[in-house]
């Protein structure tokens, strides 16, 4: 795997044999010399990671364009010519987190640069709300009696004071959780006090209370912090998404499980299982990984119904050969009759879509308590 320099001594460093060639015939260490340049520390990290010298290339091509290729190869005793499942997820796990991170437009410069626009507005308003309120006690100087005061007010609707009396800032929420200001709310709640309050007086509903109060806390604390609703939405995007090659990892034996109950089980050990699920997840996260490079490509060009059309459309195709892929690859490994492995693999794909449904809700839950 190294291109270090080899060594003029042809003894084994590590057990002392002769080499006749680069590697030891006794333990396989490579017989170069053992001190070398500053940068080998880089490039050996990647050639021993992903086999740099043609395998994890290989690997990557059979992984998205041959379903099942390598779970077959694998089992069948072909194991140097790939990288091993273990690694293999591990090294797709660590690039879905890491790369998205290397694209321009970082999230602290848009919150930096909310707030600052945030506290521009918040100026405005204020030095627009006090003209207002001069000009309109002016007007009703000049034009208003108190009785013709009192018929105006009265003649507002009760609405918009109803609101007032609950909200308390004069802000009307709609149902979906925001308010006019473009903020979130929380059960009608604009704030740990006031969602505290409502809880206190509802005593019906303190299960609902007491399951979103992590929910409201974080989007009250954000808020407080400068952040706005898109921004809030796309920070918990992407830590849904650095948590699911852990979510994934957790589920990779539940899903290898379901596999040997469906299979026979004395041709298929539970092990054969689990290679193909490490596979099957490895190209999950690969196509994952393809669509947020995509979405951040696309986030820096310019705006056009073309490219929009574009984005979707492959977007959509990828999302397909992801669904198409599990079916295509189960019946290469497993050889079943088309028939049987479509019947088989309906099943196991409707089983495992609610249990990844389940851990689904389950890794919202802690991505959005997670977020900091």
């Amino acid at each position: 795997m190294s291109h270090g320099k080899l060594r003029d001594d042809k003894t084994c460093l590590n057990c002392g044999h002769q080499v006749n060639e680069r590697f030891c015939p006794h333990c396989g260490q490579e017989n170069t010399e053992p001190k070398q340049p500053f940068h080998f520390l880089f490039t050996h990290f990647i050639e021993d990671f992903t086999h740099y010298d043609g395998e994890f290339w290989k690997t990557i091509k059979y992984l998205l364009t041959r379903p099942g290729k390598l779970t077959k190869e694998y089992l069948a005793g072909k194991r140097q010519l790939y990288v091993a499942p273990v690694k293999l997820y591990i090294f797709i796990s660590f690039i879905t987190f890491f790369l998205p991170s290397l694209f321009p437009g970082s999230e602290e410069e848009a919150v930096e640069h909310h707030k600052k626009e945030h506290n521009a507005r918040k100026i405005e308003k204020e030095k627009e709300k006090n003209e207002n309120t001069v000009k309109f006690t002016d007007s009703l100087k000049q034009n208003l009696s108190k009785d013709q005061l009192k018929k105006k007010f009265n003649s507002k609707g009760d609405k918009d004071v109803k609101v007032t009396e609950v909200n308390g800032n004069g802000i009307e929420t709609d149902a979906l959780g925001e308010t006019k200001d473009g903020k979130l709310s929380v059960l009608s709640a604009r704030s740990m006090k006031q969602y505290d309050s409502l809880q206190s007086k509802d005593k019906n509903n303190q299960a609902v209370y007491n399951f979103l109060k992590p929910f409201a806390k974080k989007i009250f604390h954000m808020q407080e912090q400068g952040y706005n609703k898109d921004q809030i939405f796309e920070k918990f995007k992407e830590t849904m998404i650095h948590t699911l090659p852990k979510a994934l990892f957790i589920y990779l034996p539940v899903f290898a499980f379901f596999l040997w109950v469906f299979h026979n089980k004395k041709k298929w050990w539970y092990f054969d299982h689990g290679i193909f699920t490490l596979h099957y997840f490895s190209f999950l996260l690969l196509g994952t990984l393809i669509l947020i490079v995509f979405d951040k490509i696309t986030d820096l060009l310019p705006d056009s119904s073309l490219l929009t059309f574009l984005y979707l459309l492959i977007y959509t195709a990828t999302v397909l050969y992801m669904f198409v892929y599990f079916f295509a690859a189960h019946h290469r490994v497993y050889e079943s009759t088309r028939t049987i492995s479509i019947f088989k693999g309906i099943f196991l794909f409707m089983i495992n879509f609610i249990g990844i449904l389940c851990m689904g809700l389950l890794l919202m839950y802690t991505s959005f308590i997670m977020m900091h």
